[in-house]
């Protein structure tokens, strides 16, 4: 089962300073499969964001075992590149 990535629902804007954009597309180069999850745009309505993972910012990715990981979208990217997606994160 692939993991999931919620993001906001402009999945349209595809440039690199979209923070959605750019963890899906390093997803992709990656090859990584994933399911997209569109949520609200409004922070106020992202209540199903907020239960996985603690806060109200996009993106998420969720992992089969009901985890998930959350950082800047620069930082996750370079993450996902690097192949340490599904390493236990630094601390």
């Amino acid at each position: 089962m692939p993991v999931k990535l919620h993001l906001c629902s402009m999945i349209w804007v595809k440039i690199g300073a979209h923070p959605c954009w750019r963890v899906q597309k390093a997803l992709d180069e990656a090859g990584v499969e994933y399911e997209l999850v569109k949520g609200p745009v409004s922070r106020s309505k992202r209540d199903q964001i907020v239960a996985l993972s603690g806060q109200s910012l996009y993106p998420v990715i969720e992992f089969e075992d009901g985890s998930s990981y959350r950082d800047e979208s620069k930082k996750m990217a370079e993450r996902i590149r690097a192949g340490k997606l599904f390493e236990p994160p630094a601390r």
